[in-house]
């Protein structure tokens, strides 16, 4: 699987895991919970807590994903520095 692929894929359960976590809010304070007791803040509560799971790894995946494009734009700059031409900012 290709890096791009990857970070698509990524993506997605990052944004099924927000979903998740919006969803247990949302029926946490819904009267149907509330009528189910314990039960229904258990329900709840877990879907919070899979969209928690399901977000949290992702992101750290994405933000060295990113750390390692900058440090490979930071070689390139440096390798043109010392050729003598002007960096790229792009």
């Amino acid at each position: 699987m290709t890096d791009d692929k990857l970070i698509v894929l990524l993506k997605i359960l990052m944004g099924v895991g927000i979903s998740f976590i919006l969803l247990g809010v949302i029926l946490h304070f819904n009267p149907a919970m509330e009528s189910l007791g314990v039960t229904g803040i258990v329900i709840s509560a877990s879907l919070v807590a899979i969209g928690m799971a399901m977000s949290l790894p992702t992101k750290m995946y994405l933000t060295f994903i990113f750390m390692r494009m900058e440090a490979e734009q930071a070689d390139k700059d440096t390798q043109a520095m010392a050729e003598g031409e002007s960096p790229n900012k792009d």
